[in-house]
């Protein structure tokens, strides 16, 4: 039944959302023990990458970015409503061309123009600074029934798929993304017994909005609703069940590698293990992703195929931008007999990851780069993460500087002890991206958009009625969530679009 033929194996790829790569027990996170018994098992058949990043840390622009091998700034992809449009060729349709059968099955969350109106207008206003929030999550739930169906649904189609393409010669690629682990927190009772609930760590630094010092940071809390102290209690609780919420998603890896045990393909297949950014589960007071805090811009990478180290980890940093490359060479094919065609670049940015997957060869880049222009967040971020260090820099604030070897809650900002790294680090950020041009063109695209949709509400009569919505957390509201759009607001919203 195989399609393996010696030269062109078949890759699977299963892509989760919002999973911290530090969350599982082949990464010695102690909770997590017994929760993924089958992505250790895959670590252990194949190379862990122990410090993989998102290039940005939002879904749209991640996947985007991933797809193409370009970093999200070259189809400016700013936020999750702007991500690519139909005739820019992704990943997928290069494998098609160099003669594999495809699938992408579940939330391809890639594609322009597909997110809310929330995402729209909060992204183009958030140098306005609104201290408003335009978000709200649900509290913790513990589910007696199966709160992830479609899941399962998705991962027997991508199943199924698989065992027809291989019954063919020709190989394939599945993509199979799930909606775990986004938020809601909600798992079920089965899973919340994975968890040693004794060994769930709790944030050092969960406190009030005063003791959040970088301004940035206390935007993004104030616009994701997490401007109170969160508890204890609730952290723990939230955590709880996000890391069950991880055992679900690794019942569904074993699932797929079941399958392709029970096919006869598992030898002849590359699987490949990651998500599109992680989540912050409370840490820094905070939720969802959004930061270049840990939580949010680490996620799992774990390959495993034809000719792989198993056992195997690399500590230097990769990103997702890196896995076009990979795949590329997965297939026995070359970027460079597809980029003739106009709608191609001339060149990807990723380096390929098969030179440590075979062997321990070093890297040629020992840093990896991540970069955000989307809502709560009031300006463009760029992080640089090398050796120990996390540089971050902010266009228009101070920047922050961890050591995460010393410090890995990310709560000591070296960057006033520490000139000399900042000016090292800032100066390979800047060597190889022009961020605050980056920045500047992300913002005249805000300042444009904003004002078009602006000035059509205006006519309808509806302008403030929306903003209204928008910043009073816009779903799941409540009528006492409501808080009308004031003068004030509208003042200074006037205000950033006259500074031009």
């Amino acid at each position: 039944m195989s399609s393996f033929d010696g030269n062109r194996p078949n890759i699977v790829f299963i892509h989760a959302e919002s999973m911290d790569g530090r969350k599982m027990g082949c990464m010695g996170h102690p909770a997590m023990r017994r929760a993924t018994p089958n992505l250790d098992a895959l670590a252990e058949d194949g190379v862990l990458f122990t410090n993989a990043y998102t290039n940005c840390p939002v879904c749209n622009p991640s996947r985007a970015s991933m797809f193409t091998g370009k970093y999200p700034h070259h189809y400016d992809c700013w936020n999750n409503h702007e991500g690519l449009h139909e005739d820019v060729p992704i990943l997928r349709d290069t494998l098609e061309r160099a003669g594999y059968r495809t699938a992408m099955i579940g939330p391809l969350d890639y594609a322009w123009g597909r997110h809310s109106i929330r995402d729209r207008v909060g992204s183009w206003t958030r140098s306005a600074e609104i201290m408003r929030p335009i978000s709200r999550t649900p509290m913790p739930v513990v589910h007696d029934g199966d709160p992830w169906a479609r899941d399962w649904e998705l991962t027997w189609q991508a199943i199924d798929w698989m065992r027809e393409a291989g019954r063919h010669q020709r190989p394939f690629m599945c993509y199979l993304t799930t909606g775990l682990v986004h938020p809601a927190f909600v798992a079920t009772r089965r899973a919340m017994e994975l968890i040693d609930e004794s060994e769930i760590d709790i944030p050092p630094d969960l406190g009030p909005l005063e003791a959040t010092e970088h301004p940035v940071m206390r935007y993004m809390r104030v616009t994701k609703s997490c401007d109170r102290e969160l508890s204890e209690r609730l952290v723990r609780e939230i955590r709880h069940i996000y890391f069950a919420m991880i055992a679900t998603l690794d019942e569904v890896v074993g699932r797929v590698l079941g399958a392709l045990e029970d096919f006869g393909l598992a030898d002849s297949t590359y699987v490949i293990f990651s998500s599109d950014h992680g989540e912050m589960a409370g840490e820094h007071n905070q939720i969802l992703k959004r930061s270049m805090y840990e939580p949010s811009v680490h996620e799992p990478l774990i390959i495993r195929g034809p000719g792989v180290r198993g056992g195997a980890t690399v500590d230097t940093p990769v990103a997702l931008i890196d896995l076009y490359p990979t795949v590329m060479d997965m297939a026995r094919t070359h970027y460079e007999d597809y980029c003739n065609d106009e709608r191609y670049p001339e060149s990807i940015d990723g380096e390929s990851l098969m030179p440590q997957l075979t062997g321990d060869a070093p890297r040629e880049r020992d840093w990896v780069f991540s970069q955000y222009n989307g809502d709560r967040c009031c300006t463009g971020t760029y992080m640089l993460r090398r050796g120990p260090w996390k540089y971050v820099a902010y266009v228009g604030y101070p920047p922050q500087l961890f050591n995460l070897d010393e410090d890995p809650w990310e709560v000591n900002d070296l960057a006033d002890e520490r000139p000399d790294v900042v000016e090292e680090m800032d100066g390979i950020l800047r060597a190889n991206f022009d961020y605050e041009a980056i920045d500047a063109r992300a913002k005249a695209y805000d300042r444009e958009n904003f004002t078009a949709w602006r000035e059509e509400r205006l006519a309808d009569g509806t302008y403030r009625e929306m903003m209204t919505h928008i910043y009073s957390g816009f779903d799941r509201q409540c009528i006492e969530n409501l808080v009308p759009w004031s003068d004030e607001d509208e003042a200074q919203i006037e205000a950033w679009l006259a500074r031009g």
